[in-house]
């Protein structure tokens, strides 16, 4: 045994057919979310208008967040062999993590922005 191991071409083709569903649903999802988001009237009251903002931004976030779990999900359907799954699985962690910083950032200052403390 030479230690690689080969994924059938039918399970790698219905792999693939399976992320790609699954991201044609998640952008579906999306544009409903992003629609119901638009129907948010802030214009009267500044409150609403930062939930609005808030939404937005929430959703923005996990739209990437889900967008790069599917480019892993098919970087992984094209792994030749074992050590490129824990390469791609190592480089997704590291990614991820550096995402999750950035974004308790972005967040962070968006609602600074929306309350700011008054001294």
């Amino acid at each position: 045994m030479n230690g690689t191991f080969e994924v059938p071409a039918e399970m790698r083709d219905f792999a693939e057919r399976s992320v790609a569903q699954a991201r044609k649903a998640f952008e579906g999802f999306m544009g409903a979310v992003q629609k119901s988001t638009d129907m948010i009237d802030g214009s009267a009251n500044p409150a609403v208008g930062g939930v609005k903002e808030m939404s937005a931004k929430v959703a923005t976030l996990a739209e990437k967040n889900v967008a790069a779990a599917f480019d892993f999900a098919e970087k992984l359907v094209h792994a030749k062999d074992f050590q490129e799954v824990v390469a791609l699985q190592s480089e997704f962690v590291k990614s991820q993590l550096a995402a999750a910083q950035e974004q308790a950032r972005e967040f962070g200052d968006a609602v600074s922005k929306l309350s700011p403390i008054k001294k």
